[in-house]
């Protein structure tokens, strides 16, 4: 008799090759030259100041770090954790098409939809997308498991799924309020009355809480966060542009986003499932008018890559089944190889400009101000980091023994405070900010005489108060984001130092001046 490991890989085998090309993918698309991206930096520090919540993000993503830096804090355990999150999207689509009795067909024209698609680029960076898409499509398997049992243990895991989905991305709630009003709306309005759903709604709040709590503690930094990014980036973006891309990222999957609606829409057994549809319909509606970023939708396209799948095996003869699946996943593939170069890390920044004029066309040059650079955003901040880490670590050094309890290392951004911790962990102390959770961080010096500056030259009243403001050295790096940012050394600090920068601190965090 077979082992129960044996019967499953004989079930699974498929599922498991398309794993297994999954995390090779994810590895072997990023150029050697790139380094971690500046938000990495971030959450991977989050990980020393474990809390129920962060200026920047939910608390999820510093649970993962803890677990990177146990592991080492190497990059390959940086980015095992998104390829992982994007391996069980796959799995859970896989699940979704199980449930729906798709046979082998539908499940791998499903998952190649995924395999060979945008998720590649955004399962590279360690950040709460790659598990808000999982999130999302969980929660989608998990009603799907309902509506065709009405048991009332999937609406319990999905209470657990939604906390889970909200600890990393407040992102979710749009999906929460698209799905109540889909099923409001539709056949599957009886859920209301289903005295589980609201226990399952309780038990969500009850998990949800201590993040709740933490945020009225804290004035709630969250709105004044949407606050500061609805300035500084979502006004910059367009409505058109937001649904144009919405078509770009799975251009070669569209054929399977088309069969989802067609099903929803006239066949009968898809009829009940109706609500997965409206939910797209009214999420898209509210991301398009408030001009979100273009990858905020991404978790509403695996369920509909399952459904599409299982409606196209179902309206094909058996002779046209293996050719059509055949020719979609060979669509999708030529286009994703095709784009590979352009969307992926695959080229150096010096291969990247000599064909500037492709990724312009895309629009892949231009950041979130509204303006054209170089490099794509994500790839411009993923270089130079080293680079300044070790020319801060040479100031360091600089700064005699008996005068180093006495000296705060300090930087402009985020970016760099992290990339700084990260790099010269266990070479020098912690780097701090008034940026985002850093400002929160600051440890309480007794004196400060001497600072290390990473970013533009302080102002002359500040360098006034030190004896001596020495530049070190600055980036070199003309593809990084941060070329130009340079190294202080400033020594002899007076006896105002101390009470000034705490002062400064202080009202920064009054005014909420840390973005």
């Amino acid at each position: 008799m077979k082992s129960k490991l044996l019967r499953f890989i004989d079930i699974y085998w498929v599922l498991i090759v398309i794993i297994a090309i999954k995390f090779i993918l994810q590895y072997i698309v990023v150029n050697p030259v790139y380094e971690l991206h500046r938000d990495e930096f971030l959450h991977l520090d989050q990980a020393n100041h474990l809390a129920f919540g962060f200026i920047s993000v939910p608390p999820f993503t510093s649970l993962i770090s803890k677990i990177i830096l146990l592991l080492g804090g190497d990059i390959f355990w940086v980015r095992f954790f998104p390829a992982l999150f994007g391996a069980l999207t796959i799995i859970f689509v896989w699940m979704i098409v199980e449930a729906l009795e798709g046979s082998l067909y539908s499940k791998i024209l499903a998952s190649s939809a995924l395999l060979f698609s945008l998720l590649v680029r955004i399962n590279i960076l360690f950040q709460p997308n790659s598990f808000d898409i999982l999130a999302w499509t969980i929660i989608f398997y998990l009603l799907v498991k309902y509506v065709q049992s009405e048991k009332s243990k999937w609406l319990f895991y999905l209470s657990i799924i939604i906390a889970l989905g909200f600890y990393n991305k407040y992102n979710l709630a749009f999906l929460i309020i698209g799905l109540l009003a889909s099923l409001l709306l539709t056949t599957q309005k009886k859920i209301f009355s289903n005295i589980s759903f609201w226990k399952a709604v309780l038990l969500a709040v009850i998990l949800i809480l201590p993040n709740i709590i933490w945020q009225v503690v804290n004035h709630f930094p969250v709105l004044e966060h949407m606050k500061v990014l609805k300035a500084t980036q979502l006004d910059n973006n367009s409505a058109s542009g937001f649904l144009k891309s919405q078509v770009i990222y799975f251009f070669g999957s569209l054929p399977l986003t088309i069969g989802a609606f067609i099903a929803f829409i006239f066949s009968k057994p898809f009829k009940k499932f109706r609500f997965v549809g409206l939910t797209f319909v009214l999420v898209m509606t509210l991301f398009t008018i408030l001009k979100a970023k273009d990858y905020y939708a991404i978790g509403l396209f695996p369920v509909l890559f399952a459904f599409g799948s299982v409606y196209y095996e179902r309206i094909l003869s058996s002779t046209w089944k293996p050719v059509i699946v055949t020719l979609l996943i060979c669509f999708n593939l030529s286009l994703s190889i095709g784009t590979a170069k352009l969307v992926l890390p695959l080229l150096s920044p010096a291969e990247i400009r000599q064909n500037s004029q492709s990724f312009e066309k895309m629009g892949l040059l231009r950041w979130e101000d509204g303006k054209n650079h170089s490099l794509p955003q994500d790839f411009a901040d993923m270089i130079g980091w080293h680079e300044m880490a070790d020319i801060s670590l040479k100031a360091y050094k600089m700064i005699p023994a008996d005068e180093l309890e006495s000296t705060m290392i300090f930087c402009d951004n985020y970016g760099q405070t992290g990339a700084l911790n990260y790099y010269n962990r266990g070479k020098m102390p912690e780097a701090y900010s008034f940026a985002t959770d850093y400002i929160y961080w600051l440890p309480r010096m007794k004196k400060i005489q001497n600072i290390l500056i990473v970013g533009d030259r302080p102002r002359k009243e500040v360098t006034d108060l030190f004896k001596e403001t020495r530049l070190v050295g600055k980036v070199e790096n003309e593809y990084a984001r941060e070329n130009g940012t340079s190294v202080y050394l400033m020594t002899g600090g007076n006896s105002l130092v101390t009470e000034l920068f705490y002062k400064l601190a202080e009202d920064r965090k009054k005014k909420f001046d840390i973005f």
